[in-house]
């Protein structure tokens, strides 16, 4: 067994290395160790790291923890990174991407309904970015795929599960990072509207 102080650095190097959020089912069986302490000795890690005032985060995704920059350090980021811009979602990807978040399973021509324009192009940049993913098939007519959004959407977009999407009316209350801002500007389509409403 091994001390509390070894599994803690172990964790900080393993997700160091790792690069992505590390799920603690992963790292219970690496440290042989009982996936609550790990999860316990996780969440210790993160209080550290936001009360030390850290400029390196832990974020916890769903069961796993990873690395994030502090967000108030953006403008840092965006000096060393200038003049490399990041790319963001256009506004039909955005507008994709909170229809599948709030309306999944969802199939393609669910969101073509809500949009009123064909999504096949913009869901299929969604799923290249790893922010939406297929999951199965509709046991409807044609079985046609069914989207759902992965942990890279949870982790671009700031959510830790998807039940940390506030709902409509808290959206103009939250504070929000400047993605957030992009997706939520999204909602105020019907995600209730059906094809006998177009």
């Amino acid at each position: 067994m091994y001390s509390k102080k070894v599994m803690k650095s172990a964790l900080e190097t393993m997700m160091f290395m790792w690069g992505e959020p590390l799920a603690v089912k992963d790292a219970a069986q690496i440290l042989e160790a009982e996936k609550d302490e790990v999860r316990a000795l996780f969440d210790e890690l993160k209080n550290e790291y936001e009360q030390e005032g850290r400029g390196i985060r832990i974020r916890k995704v769903d069961d796993a923890y990873g690395y994030v920059t502090h967000v108030e350090n953006e403008v840092f980021i965006e000096k060393l990174c200038t003049p490399v811009r990041v790319k963001r979602l256009s506004q039909a990807a955005l507008e994709v991407l909170a229809i599948v978040a709030y309306r999944q399973p969802v199939t393609r021509s669910e969101i073509d309904s809500i949009r009123g324009i064909k999504s096949e192009r913009v869901i299929d940049g969604l799923i290249e970015k790893g922010l939406i993913e297929i999951t199965g098939r509709s046991e409807g007519v044609g079985r046609p795929l069914i989207y759902e959004t992965t942990a890279e959407f949870l982790k671009k977009f700031g959510f830790e599960s998807l039940k940390d999407l506030p709902e409509v009316a808290e959206f103009e209350e939250m504070r929000r990072t400047p993605e957030q801002a992009e997706l939520h500007d999204q909602i105020a389509i019907d995600f209730n509207k059906t094809e006998d409403e177009e």
